[in-house]
């Protein structure tokens, strides 16, 4: 039997060439290369986005006869407790009061520079929930273009009261819009079936019908015979 294998040479390192302990070099001893510190200063522009990246070419680790790498750093966007980036814009969340969303709001918001922004609604101006407002240049500042800003948009969420009294019913029906008429007498109305609303979580609601349906179906798995059944042609 003969066998026949390859494998680099021991003194050469399959370079194809050697040098001779004198010949050496002293800091690197012979491998061409020595290993050196060096400083890279990274400039995080203004309005760079979550995920960009910032090259500095020919910057990696060097070998003899290859070229020579990058580096390349990947900015990863830090969480803010209160302001939201989308792009250009940042978005904010602000709960109001019943109150402030009927008859007006003023607060002051601070921004990320620390400037006091004194936010406020319109005279005569209703807030609904769920709404939101913008507000001009005051966003993030547009990459390789820091004179311009994206919007900051806020999230309005409107607060209610849990319950009211008899007599603040009554005087919230004298400034609000009167309720709409029913269409019906009062004999139609007589014989409707009267219900009962309750308090829900909807996203509990959900997740326990599912898991129901899970169960269920688990049980029609575990039944003798269960699943899908064969079809069998008839018998004439």
């Amino acid at each position: 039997m003969i066998q026949q294998m390859q494998h680099p040479c021991n003194e050469c390192k399959g370079t194809g060439e050697t040098i001779n302990d004198k010949d050496r070099c002293l800091q690197c001893k012979g491998e061409k290369v020595v290993q050196e510190k060096k400083v890279l200063e990274v400039v995080v522009e203004k309005g760079m986005q979550n995920g960009q990246k910032i090259t500095f070419p020919g910057e990696a680790d060097e070998a003899p006869d290859t070229v020579t790498g990058d580096i390349v750093f990947i900015l990863q966007q830090k969480e803010h407790p209160k302001f939201r980036r989308k792009g250009e814009d940042l978005f904010v969340e602000h709960t109001l009061s019943l109150t402030e969303s009927l008859c007006g709001f003023q607060f002051v918001l601070t921004h990320l520079d620390g400037r006091q922004l004194l936010i406020k609604s319109n005279p005569g101006e209703v807030v609904k929930p769920d709404s939101y407002k913008a507000i001009n240049d005051e966003g993030m500042p547009m990459y390789q273009r820091p004179f311009m800003k994206g919007k900051l948009y806020i999230h309005f969420t409107v607060e209610f009261p849990d319950s009211l009294g008899v007599d603040q019913v009554k005087s919230l029906e004298t400034i609000l819009p009167p309720r709409p008429v029913s269409q019906l007498t009062d004999m139609e109305l007589d014989e409707c079936e009267e219900t009962t609303l309750h308090d829900v979580n909807i996203e509990e609601e959900s997740r326990r019908r599912q898991q129901a349906q899970q169960e269920a179906y688990d049980e029609d798995d575990d039944m003798p015979g269960g699943g899908a059944q064969r079809v069998r042609c008839a018998q004439q």
